[in-house]
C-alpha cells in the first residue's frame, strides 16, 4: 500500500478515527492517498480541505468533469499512476459518457488534445501543462492571453487551485509509494454546499 507505516480504519483511535468516519467510503474504506496521513492526522485535515474546495464546492464555476480532466492531465504529466487511475475514473462518472471519457483518455497519452477541445478548455489544458513541468516560466502574459479568451480572473484561479492540489497529491503518492491496492477507484465527496462532508461515495 506504501513505503510508510499506515494506521488501518479498524485500527485507528481518537483523532484519526474521527476524521476517517468523516471521510470514509463504502466498506469503510478510506482511500490510500488519504490514509497515508494516519500518523499525522492533523496533515489528513489539511489534504481533505484542500482537496473538497478546490475540487468538489458548489462555488465553482467549471463542471466537475473539467476540473477531473485537469487533475487526471496533471497526474499524467507528474507520471502519478495513482491519482490518474482514480481522476480518470471520476471524470469518468461525472461525464457519464464512456466513449467521450476514453476519447480523452486517449488523447492525455497521445498529447492529442487539441483535437477534441474547445479553444477555452485547451487553453487552460495549456496552463495546466506549464504550471505542471514548467512554472517558473509563466508570466503575466500568460494570464493576460486567457483573459482574452474571455476567462475571467475568478476561472484562472480556480484553474490553478486545482491544478497546484494535484501536484501537492502527486508528490505525496510518489514520495511515499501510495498504490490503489484494495481500492474503489474514483470516489469523491458529494455534498458541495457543506466544506466539511467529506464522505466519499
Amino acid at each position: 500500500m506504501s513505503w510508510i507505516k499506515v494506521i488501518p480504519f479498524e485500527e485507528a483511535t481518537g483523532k484519526l478515527k474521527q476524521i476517517y468516519n468523516k471521510i470514509k467510503g463504502p466498506n469503510n474504506q478510506i482511500d490510500n492517498v488519504l490514509s497515508i496521513h494516519s500518523l499525522r492526522p492533523h496533515t489528513l485535515t489539511g489534504h481533505m480541505s484542500l482537496y473538497k474546495n478546490t475540487l468538489h464546492h458548489s462555488n465553482n464555476t467549471f463542471p466537475n468533469w473539467f476540473l477531473e480532466l485537469l487533475g487526471t492531465y496533471t497526474s499524467y504529466l507528474n507520471k502519478c499512476d495513482y491519482c490518474y487511475k482514480h481522476h480518470f475514473t471520476g471524470m469518468k462518472r461525472f461525464l457519464n459518457d464512456d466513449n467521450k471519457a476514453d476519447d480523452l483518455k486517449f488523447h492525455i497519452e497521445n498529447n492529442t488534445l487539441s483535437k477534441i477541445l474547445n479553444i477555452k478548455e485547451l487553453a487552460l489544458v495549456n496552463y495546466t501543462k506549464k504550471l505542471t513541468i514548467e512554472a517558473s516560466v509563466i508570466t503575466e502574459d500568460d494570464i493576460i492571453k486567457l483573459r482574452h479568451l474571455g476567462i475571467n480572473d475568478g476561472e484562472i484561479l480556480e484553474v490553478n487551485q486545482v491544478v497546484a492540489y494535484f501536484n501537492y497529491a502527486n508528490r505525496t503518492v510518489l514520495g511515499l509509494g501510495v498504490n490503489t491496492n484494495n481500492e474503489i477507484l474514483g470516489l469523491s465527496p458529494k455534498n458541495k454546499d457543506e466544506e466539511s462532508a467529506w464522505n466519499h461515495k
